[in-house]
């Protein structure tokens, strides 16, 4: 598989996750939850503006440094979006399993790709993910299981 298929894959998820993010926006009911999934979606844009540029030749930043997994989420049952009411918990849970899956994918492509630069571009990604991830279970953390 070439880079530049690989880079195609990896922006199409980051648009993909924008549009994710987008959507959950649109559809909690609490304001500052809406602001945080439109921060995400902002996010997940430059994340895609990145792999444009690296794709187009641009220069790459090394990773940063490994972020914490809290694994709030691993141990959460999965919830359908369409199906299930989307309340704040809801909200919470699927924004960390896409997060964990983003993470995966990523660690996945480092893992597949032999040149060195994509390599650290992916393994930086999925350190973004990680610290989206974090973002949410520490939320999580905060605002349900400290209700409980």
């Amino acid at each position: 598989m070439s880079a530049d298929t690989i880079l195609d894959f990896a922006i199409s998820q980051e648009e993909e996750a924008s549009m994710f993010y987008l959507d959950l926006a649109a559809r909690v009911k609490n304001p500052g939850m809406k602001s945080v999934f439109e921060d995400f979606a902002r996010e997940e844009q430059g994340h895609k503006a990145r792999l444009e540029t690296i794709k187009a030749g641009g220069v790459l930043h090394a990773p940063g440094q490994k972020v914490t997994d809290l694994k709030i989420g691993d141990y959460l049952v999965d919830i359908n979006p369409d199906k299930d009411p989307l309340d704040y918990q809801n909200a919470l849970i699927i924004a960390m399993k896409k997060e964990k899956a983003a993470f995966r994918m990523y660690s996945d492509m480092a893992d597949g790709v032999a040149d060195p630069g994509l390599r650290e571009l992916f393994l930086s990604l999925a350190q973004e993910e990680a610290k989206h991830k974090l973002r949410f279970e520490v939320e999580y953390d905060e605002r349900i299981l400290s209700e409980n």
